[in-house]
């Protein structure tokens, strides 16, 4: 009789983000991740089809409780300069969680690719909740740009702010 793992997924996710945390991605195999949550590695497959698969879920898990709370600091203020400073803030913690991977070029090289196809995709959504303070759609589409490429780059809220809250 086939042995019940209680929430497999949960349990590979958890572990490939711990495995990649201490040891980085190049270490954390589909091999590696089954073995230390005691299942077969052909079960992983049934989750996820690859390696690239496993990381891109674990990171869109944690994206998405930054977009939360991006969604929460937006549907409590009136104000734009909040939720901007909550994207920024939102966006260095991301990337400070997973510098691991964003400094490890095998990680560099698998999602060079996808980079470019989901940019827009990720600015748009960064845009949505400053969309309601803004008279044009450009304006909340360029400060989320703004936003994103110069956190990522180590300018400050406040320089980021000081140019683009004349568009609101």
């Amino acid at each position: 009789m086939p042995k019940i793992i209680e929430n497999p997924e949960v349990r590979l996710l958890e572990e490939a983000r711990r495995q990649i945390e201490e040891q980085g991605y190049a270490a954390m195999t589909v091999r590696s991740v089954a073995k230390a949550c005691g299942i077969g590695i052909g079960t992983v497959y049934n989750y996820f089809p690859s390696k690239e698969e496993l990381l891109a879920t674990v990171l869109l898990q944690d994206w998405k409780e930054c977009v939360a709370a991006i969604e929460a600091m937006s549907n409590t203020s009136d104000q734009p300069e909040p939720v901007a400073r909550c994207i920024f803030d939102q966006l260095l913690a991301f990337a400070r969680r997973h510098s691991a991977i964003f400094r490890d070029a095998a990680a560099a090289a698998g999602f060079a690719g996808s980079f470019s196809r989901y940019h827009g995709m990720l600015r748009s959504q960064l845009a949505q909740p400053l969309r309601r303070f803004c008279g044009k759609e450009f304006a909340a589409e360029f400060t989320a740009e703004a936003l994103l490429t110069w956190s990522m780059a180590g300018k400050s809220f406040d320089e980021i702010w000081g140019m683009v809250e004349t568009l609101f």
